[in-house]
């Protein structure tokens, strides 16, 4: 399927020069003279390079398609990150650069997308909100609002993300793992 640049994505994946691609970023631009471009950011699935360019309005592409397969977290270790397909018990392993920082929020036996193409398996997509429970941050104190102020806190699983004054050690907190934010307390 082909798609134009006006219909870019961040996260959306493209063949370019026969290579497979995921589009970082993208930028509309109309300069004053000449005609109206896009700049993009494009992650190479293969090499992990990220690389600038810019396209004319309007042209077009040949969309990627990627398959998601559910698959369960099982741990981390020297050679990457484990998964195990519930269906059929197979199992792969993806390394830190396949999978670039979205562990941050999983757990083990958590269910995650894992991205393929071809039958080979490119990345994963974490749930967008987890529950996760504080383990270090700065103690809340008596009369702290939500509207007060903020303070880093790290989760469980080791990310980092900035929480109202009143949560403390061992709260439990929805996160939306798209933008690193916290929601409430659970």
């Amino acid at each position: 399927m082909q798609v134009s640049t006006n219909q870019f994505k961040n996260g959306m994946a493209i063949e370019l020069d026969s290579q497979l691609f995921f589009i970082v970023d993208f930028q509309h631009v109309k300069p004053g003279k000449g005609g109206a471009f896009v700049r993009t950011k494009l992650k190479n699935v293969r090499t992990g390079a990220v690389l600038d360019r810019p396209f004319r309005a309007g042209e077009k592409f040949e969309q990627a398609h990627l398959e998601h397969k559910k698959m369960q977290f099982l741990y981390k270790d020297d050679t990457g990150c484990h998964f195990m397909d519930n269906s059929t018990y197979d199992q792969l392993t993806l390394t830190p650069e396949q999978l670039g920082d979205v562990m941050k929020y999983v757990k083990d036996n958590t269910d995650v997308d894992v991205l393929t193409h071809d039958d080979i398996p490119l990345g994963v997509e974490a749930p967008f909100f987890v529950e996760l429970e504080v383990t270090e941050t700065d103690p809340g104190l008596k009369g702290d609002t939500a509207t007060g102020g903020t303070k880093p806190a790290i989760l469980e699983t080791g990310a980092v993300v900035q929480v109202p004054l009143f949560v403390n050690i061992g709260d439990n907190l929805k996160i939306d793992t798209r933008t690193d934010t916290y929601i409430t307390r659970v």
